[in-house]
């Protein structure tokens, strides 16, 4: 039977750390011998190994909840646990190829014709929103529009031009953090290839993510035939 600082150095953890695990239903309980000390088995070692894998591949907050329920009985709820954090990936890797396709067409053709100032009803319509959507893209610092004399908002071109390929992102439901980084490097090069190459970025950062989920996957199928 394995030692409790075993354990921590399977897992490259401290032997508190493995406590925590323990606590916290990453580990199976463990029984106590006559001495007081917590017994720890095979078991407990997989549970460790199995616990570290899920957890870099569906986050620790996922991984907690599969591994309580494996260690309550609840098959089935682990298993719907982590169904969903693979179908979170296939959306997510939809919208971006969503996003990259309409970004691609965007930046490849010409935007609807500008004029030199609109207000914000005007591009509203331009780009088929509602104001309040401009207002909540400003709050964001994705849209920066001057004001005139009255202290209405005007939009030049390059402002109409931006709001509307946000728009063509917001409707491929491209996530705000990432359309953020398109918009910023757009701004900062004018170079529309950089800024297609963020959304590659991330999608490759999708694909890593998505090894490492099938990792965890596998490391609990294997834990979950070994419990029979």
């Amino acid at each position: 039977m394995p030692r409790l600082v075993e354990l921590a150095r399977i897992a490259g953890v401290t032997p508190q750390q493995v406590r925590n695990y323990l606590d916290q239903g990453f580990l199976p309980p463990a029984e106590r011998a006559p001495n007081g000390y917590r017994v720890f088995t095979q078991a407990h070692a997989d549970a460790l190994v199995t616990t570290r894998a899920l957890a870099a591949g569906h986050g620790w907050g996922a991984a907690r909840e599969i591994m309580n329920a494996v260690h309550t009985g609840q098959t089935a709820v682990a298993l719907a646990l982590v169904d969903s954090g693979h179908a979170e990936l296939a959306r997510e890797r939809a919208h971006i190829a969503a996003a990259t396709a309409a970004f691609a067409e965007v930046a490849a053709t010409p935007t609807p014709p500008t004029r030199p100032d609109v207000r914000i009803g005007d591009l509203a319509r331009d780009i088929g929103v509602k104001t309040p959507v401009l207002r909540q893209w400003e709050s964001r610092g994705l849209l920066v529009p001057a004001r005139d004399r009255t202290g209405y908002r005007v939009y030049d071109p390059a402002e109409q031009r931006i709001a509307h390929l946000i728009a063509v992102l917001r409707r491929g439901d491209y996530p705000f953090p990432i359309i953020e980084a398109v918009i910023t490097t757009l701004r900062a090069t004018g170079d529309p290839t950089r800024a297609r190459a963020e959304l590659a970025r991330r999608d490759r950062d999708v694909h890593h993510q998505s090894l490492a989920r099938l990792r965890g996957s596998a490391a609990l199928l294997s834990y979950l035939d070994t419990r029979g």
